[in-house]
């Protein structure tokens, strides 16, 4: 039996997926809340939001992602990175899981991966939890009625949290399965309820599909001038550096606030909406996402509430530090009708730096914009990832290594051209720690990250006086209105400074060590600013 708000012509039977129960096509908000709350999948909060856990895994699952190795693909991907699964593997797990799958009610959401037309990517989702086709239909892009009728997918994604993957049978780690196949343009999801999954999994596909085009794919979030999207900044960094708080300024234009593309065109987002961190979200910090958080249909996860008042507890973390919200971008005031702007003008690197060594905002050349874009140290922020409880110093390359199937180099040389096209100014920002490291030194003050930013944008910045430092090269400014002088000398803020002396050495051989996988396959400038 079918319900949908538009049925396509083409069908999960058409595609082999055959004896399931309801299909329910196309799903407006309304509707998936229905669904969801007669299935007893979540509860309404205040304003229409919904609230859901999604059980043990409250995090990615990142050692359970496999790419099927077939021969189109087997050259080009970084195995290094990446577990491979085989081809006859998978076809056992595909049979296993439509068994599964059998009389069973699924959801489909029929979306584009992509605002830019010419480049967009078809993407069919299908998901055995309602509030899973209300979280995707939010993250991507939302077809018309008239689109849908003829949708065609150019990849379909399946998640089913009750499929359990059998380690020996299926060639896997886990029960827990993430599995792209580029044969067969199909990703299954089983044994995890985690809703990142369905949006990181096309992020992946779009990572590996896009360079191929000369279209450089980016874990990045992006924003304009208001009037002039030609001047554009795009904001790169793990979760938790600060990609959604920052780019959410209400004096800019929001294009999204985690995955794009830069194209010969400009820059274009992935998504239709956003996927925020709440934990000590507050109204006076960010006005903006904490309203999102009592509107109709924002998907509420992992986050506690008072069960009578259903009023969200913004700073208890006893279910997981990462409790997000996800809800459709036009849910933000100054957010952007088209998902589009400029080539950029200005690129942030964010790092959320641990060991409280990097200065607050620094000016990069094009050489040290791709070292410090290869490196991609940060601290990956507790609850992102399963097991990770507190900040751990960490090097993801490209800011993005978990969706990064190509080698480094494919997305570091991609940049460095698009770079030297266009002549984009290029800054690391440090969100991570001042005055000590974690455990003894305090946050840097969002404050003063906002003010660097806005003289980094307004063009301020780069007319003021710069000094070299001393552990990177790179050029910090000395001073900048709004900020306090002293904390643009990071040893200054240390009361030890032998022992900041003693923690800059120890990062900056951690950077050393972790570049020798590249000194090979970079030009020389790079690998002279690698060897100092």
């Amino acid at each position: 039996m079918v319900s949908a708000r538009v049925t396509p012509n083409f069908t999960l039977e058409d595609q082999g997926i055959i004896g399931l129960g309801h299909v329910y096509y196309n799903l407006i908000e309304p509707l998936l809340i229905e669904e969801a709350l007669a299935r007893k999948e979540g509860e309404l909060g205040k304003g229409g939001a919904f609230l859901v856990s999604t059980g043990k895994f409250t995090g990615r699952s990142p050692k359970d992602k496999h790419i099927v190795k077939s021969t189109s693909i087997e050259d080009k991907i970084w195995w290094e990175n990446t577990s491979a699964m085989s081809e006859e593997s998978f076809d056992i797990l595909y049979d296993d899981m439509r068994n599964h799958m059998k009389y069973r009610d699924y959801f489909v959401q029929d979306l584009f991966a992509g605002a830019e037309p010419a480049n967009r990517l078809d993407v069919r989702m299908v998901t055995e939890l309602a509030w899973h086709g209300l979280f995707i239909r939010h993250m991507l892009r939302r077809p018309s009625a008239d689109e849908l009728v003829d949708f065609v997918a150019d990849w379909t994604v399946i998640n089913c949290p009750s499929f359990k993957a059998n380690p020996q049978r299926h060639n896997c780690r886990s029960e827990t399965i993430i599995s792209m196949n580029f044969e067969q343009k199909l990703i299954l999801i089983g044994g995890t309820e985690y809703a990142g999954e369905n949006k990181k999994s096309v992020f992946s596909l779009l990572n590996f599909l896009l360079p191929e085009r000369g279209i450089m794919p980016m874990h990045c979030s992006a924003n304009h001038a208001p009037g002039n999207p030609v001047d554009t900044a795009i904001f790169f960094g793990l979760s938790g550096t600060g990609k959604t708080t920052l780019s959410a300024d209400p004096s800019r234009i929001l294009i999204g606030d985690d995955e794009h593309g830069w194209s010969d065109r400009g820059t274009y987002n992935f998504e239709g909406g956003c996927y925020a961190k709440t934990i000590n979200l507050s109204a006076e910090s960010e006005p903006e996402i904490f309203a999102t958080t009592s509107k109709f249909g924002t998907v509420i996860e992992n986050m506690v509430y008072d069960a009578e008042t259903k009023e969200l507890d913004f700073n208890n973390d006893s279910l997981t530090a990462n409790m997000r919200c996800a809800y459709p971008l036009e849910y933000v005031s100054n957010a952007s009708p088209t998902g589009v702007g400029g080539h950029p003008k200005n690129i942030i690197m964010l790092t959320c730096d641990s060991f409280g060594v990097l200065p607050p905002i620094a000016r990069l050349t094009p050489a040290q914009a791709m070292y410090h874009f290869l490196s991609g140290f940060t601290a990956k922020v507790a609850g992102t990832e399963r097991g990770v409880t507190e900040p751990q110093p960490t090097f993801s390359t490209c800011f993005g290594a978990p969706f990064m199937p190509r080698r480094p180099e494919d997305y570091g040389n991609l940049l460095r051209k698009k770079i030297a096209n266009h002549g984009a100014t290029c800054w690391l920002v440090n969100t991570g720690w001042t005055g000590g490291a974690y455990g003894h030194g305090s946050r840097m003050p969002i404050c003063a990250t906002r003010a660097l930013l806005r003289a980094a944008l307004d063009g301020s910045l780069s007319n003021g006086s710069f000094r070299v430092d001393q552990n990177f090269g790179f050029e910090v400014p000395t001073s900048v209105p709004g900020v306090a002088d002293l904390l643009l000398e990071p040893r200054r803020t240390w009361e030890d400074r032998a022992a900041y002396d003693e923690q800059s050495a120890k990062l900056v051989s951690m950077f050393a060590k972790n570049f020798e996988q590249y000194l090979s396959h970079i030009d020389d400038d790079v690998r002279a600013v690698a060897l100092g």
